[in-house]
């Protein structure tokens, strides 16, 4: 009987492990934190950890090899008592169809990013209702990489992730944190949600297929089309930028895909990049030197 129940425990924890969807990397950095007891830093980051990657957050059963690379950099630059204040940096990736690639998907650094947390202080997601800040934010941003990459495979197919995302939001506008409400400045978690969500961007969900599941999957069989569907993508955002030339999620895209586009066409097959470089050079000034090496 002994044997039979370990042999049922191993086949839960074997299908516990095909369920999860995410590899992600965490790091606290308290670099800038004073003084000699890190052990707290060390637990916190353990615990996120066990958080993230060992929760199942989706009814699909991932393969370790379909789960997504992720990151996830804590910066902590303030600590008083139990209170915690800094960054976070969320980045993640995917693997570009028949290739080694990774391509970046989502890069995002939340500047509103406090907490408070004691050490050995249970990190547990309940759905239904905000009990930490800390908690809700790491989640809000899971779910925002689950849509994001589901977007990338399936038009709008991460809708489900993100008014996931945005339920969280809605619990956590009462807590009195920064980065919930509108009013809370541009570049916040209100802003990110209430924009993917919003119909009026609806261009750059397209481009995120277009560019990704279109355009570099192909890119392996056929270069040339490859690059025209990613161009196409970019036209997309251009006709963003023509209505809403200050829009969020196009820098959102850039901050994620500006080197990889100078990447992708400053080498063959030839392509006719002038009206592709006007059009970036107008979505993203700042990134001008990238858009000079395309030829």
């Amino acid at each position: 009987m002994r044997k039979i129940f370990q042999i049922i425990l191993i086949l839960l924890t074997v299908a516990q492990l095909k369920a999860q969807e995410l590899n992600c990397s965490i790091t606290v950095n308290s670099d800038k934190i004073p003084g000699s007891n890190r052990q707290i830093y060390t637990t916190l980051q353990r615990s996120l950890g066990e958080l993230v990657n060992q929760k199942r957050w989706t009814n699909f059963n991932y393969k370790p090899q379909e789960r997504i690379d992720c990151n996830l950099t804590l910066t902590i630059l303030e600590q008083t008592g139990d209170n915690f204040k800094g960054n976070i940096q969320i980045q993640s990736s995917r693997p570009v169809y028949n290739s080694t690639y990774l391509t970046p998907v989502f890069n995002f650094k939340d500047n509103n990013f406090s907490f408070q947390y004691a050490e050995f202080e249970p990190l547990v997601f309940n759905e239904n209702i905000y009990e930490s800040n800390l908690v809700s934010i790491i989640s809000f941003y899971v779910y925002t990489i689950l849509g994001f990459d589901a977007d990338t495979f399936s038009l709008n197919g991460g809708n489900p992730y993100f008014t996931k995302a945005q339920d969280i939001l809605v619990q956590a506008q009462q807590s009195g944190y920064a980065g919930w409400n509108q009013n809370d400045g541009t570049g916040t978690r209100f802003t990110l949600i209430d924009n993917i969500l919003s119909p009026t961007y609806s261009l750059f969900r397209d481009s995120m297929y277009q560019y990704h599941l279109k355009g570099l999957d192909v890119m392996g069989s056929n270069k040339k089309r490859a690059k025209q569907t990613i161009a196409d993508s970019i036209e997309n955002l251009k006709t963003i930028f023509d209505s809403r030339p200050n829009a969020f999620l196009l820098r959102v895209f850039m901050d994620s895909k500006a080197t990889e586009i100078a990447s992708i066409f400053s080498d063959g097959p030839r392509f006719d990049t002038f009206k592709l470089k006007e059009d970036l050079l107008k979505i993203s000034p700042l990134n001008a030197t990238k858009w000079n090496e395309i030829k």
